[in-house]
């Protein structure tokens, strides 16, 4: 009887301690396809960027990501940021900010270029959401890795915004950003939502129109 309660209570515990194991053990937060893509060569090797012109392409464009968990020792995320700021920095891309999507991975991660601090430098932004837009616009030429050949203007971009976004540290941030970087935060965050510059573009000539046809009518 002794004997019996004894394994009893072993077997209990081994069950306890294996479900305490798995619960321990960290959920993979990338596919085995993300991770292929991001694995597939290192930190100092740029990705592909995604562009409307390919169907496929425009559709993951289209896309929102998810948010990601930060964790300085996941090798998969860490590759991923580095290989991002590659791409922004590369000589056939050089621009002012880059969101995972533009990379193939649906992901809430971009890099960008702050022009509001000495030596404009690029920082990475993880989980970013705007919590306030200021009532101010601003007009703001603009263009994207992704569309190849374009450049538009948009009147529609507020002139600042309040962010808040977690660090590759795993570090919190709240600020305010303004004037062109707060466009850049702005055109970044759109790709982590699935949305493009164009679309607000064409939301403007939409608007614009209405106006016209509005002021034709009382006229």
């Amino acid at each position: 009887m002794i004997k019996t309660t004894l394994l009893s209570l072993l077997l209990v515990c081994l069950i306890a301690c294996s479900s305490k194991n798995e619960k321990a053990t960290p959920q993979a937060q990338f596919t085995d396809e993300q991770a292929q893509l991001i694995m597939a060569a290192d930190s100092a090797t740029p990705m592909r960027v995604f562009k409307i012109t390919k169907e496929s392409d425009s559709l993951l464009l289209r896309t929102p990501s998810e948010a990601v968990t930060v964790d300085p020792k996941d090798t998969v995320l860490m590759n991923l940021i580095d290989r991002m700021y590659t791409t922004v920095r590369d000589s056939l891309s050089l621009g002012a900010g880059i969101a995972a999507p533009q990379v193939g991975i649906l992901k809430r991660i971009a890099w960008v270029q702050r022009f509001d601090k000495e030596g404009f430098p690029f920082e990475v932004i993880i989980n970013p959401v705007i919590k306030q837009y200021s009532k101010k616009k601003q007009d703001c030429p603009e263009g994207c890795l992704s569309i190849p050949g374009r450049r538009d203007t948009l009147s529609t971009r507020a002139y600042a915004i309040l962010v808040e976004y977690d660090k590759p540290d795993a570090s919190h941030e709240i600020e305010m950003v303004e004037d062109f970087t707060a466009v850049v935060f702005q055109h970044e965050i759109d790709h982590l939502n699935g949305i493009l510059y164009l679309d607000h573009l064409k939301q403007e000539i939409k608007d614009a129109e209405g106006l016209m046809t509005l002021d034709t009518l009382s006229n």
